[in-house]
């Protein structure tokens, strides 16, 4: 889907950015849904980076999906990222508080409310993670908080996560592409095994 209005963004939790962009997710995940050569039952989300986050909140607040991958998720933890990465996308929530120590408490809260590893704390689909152990934009433990609290509101799903120890914001890149297919290969049904519509 395409991420419309990047950039946008703004300290009140009603307008800011990404309270659009989650919305305009969820539904992208109803219009395939509705598509009548696709099987509702069987979606799956995934996405890199940014998209990895989108797909971590989509799995909090769209309900049935069969499988979520993300990898090196962004949008995870704001503060613990805040502090320990000085590489964008990070790094512009630490010079806007530098400049306007009073809005901080702020920022924060209004954060909170799109943290993807909060909202994946509501998710129920198997989920496949990915995290390079040294990257810098994505900080490893933000992504691990992402993962540890990833359907703990709800009975705790299938989870797993491919660590890459000596990648950085690249994660697997094409060799983590094969471990995502066997993966959904596994869980989703073949043709095959789903009923012709009538």
């Amino acid at each position: 889907m395409d991420t419309r209005g990047q950039g946008a963004d703004t300290a009140d939790p009603e307008r800011y950015y990404y309270r659009r962009l989650y919305t305009d997710a969820v539904r992208a995940v109803s219009a395939v849904r509705s598509l009548p050569e696709v099987d509702p039952s069987q979606v799956a989300v995934t996405g890199t980076s940014q998209g990895g986050g989108i797909a971590l909140a989509v799995a909090g607040l769209a309900p049935g999906l069969s499988a979520v991958l993300p990898d090196v998720p962004f949008l995870c933890h704001f503060p613990r990222a805040a502090t320990l990465t000085d590489q964008p996308p990070y790094s512009e929530i630490t010079r806007y508080v530098k400049l306007h120590r009073e809005h901080a408490a702020t920022v924060m809260r209004t954060l909170s409310y799109f943290d993807a590893a909060t909202l994946a704390r509501r998710a129920t689909a198997p989920a496949l993670f990915s995290v390079g152990l040294m990257d810098r934009i994505c900080p490893p433990s933000t992504v691990y908080a992402a993962f540890n609290h990833y359907g703990a509101r709800r009975t705790p799903p299938d989870k797993r996560i491919s660590v890459y120890p000596f990648n950085d914001h690249e994660g697997g890149g094409p060799d983590h592409e094969v471990v995502k297919l066997a993966w959904l290969a596994a869980r989703l049904r073949t043709p095959s095994s789903i009923p012709a519509q009538r």
